[in-house]
């Protein structure tokens, strides 16, 4: 499955396949992976029926089953030209200010 089309839904769907033949392949039952995780049995069967799980329960059971270095790359910033290297040397420290015909009105106090 391409994630880069799928919406979140699709993907929590596909994870939680990929979670549960993970799991059948280590012989692992939901208790014994449940307690290895440090998460709810209940938490982890939502899991793989639904595809919802918190980010909590997703790193620990990627934890549980050895898959933790998997995340490592996941917000990675990919860099594409000289340019892009250069200005990604410089880390942000925070979001752009936005443009004046895009700022919030903020709600003014009456002064007199």
């Amino acid at each position: 499955m391409l994630f880069d089309l799928a919406s979140a839904e699709e993907i929590g769907k596909a994870l939680a396949q990929r979670l549960r033949a993970l799991r059948l392949q280590q012989s692992l039952s939901q208790a014994e992976l449940a307690a290895r995780a440090g998460v709810s049995q209940r938490a982890l069967r939502n899991f793989e029926l639904g595809g919802q799980a918190t980010l909590d329960t997703l790193l620990r059971v990627a934890q549980a089953l050895g898959r933790a270095a998997d995340l490592e790359n996941i917000f990675e910033l990919k860099i594409h030209s000289i340019r892009a290297m250069e200005a990604a040397s410089k880390e942000r420290q925070r979001a752009p200010k936005r443009r004046s015909g895009a700022a919030r009105a903020t709600p003014r106090e009456d002064t007199r």
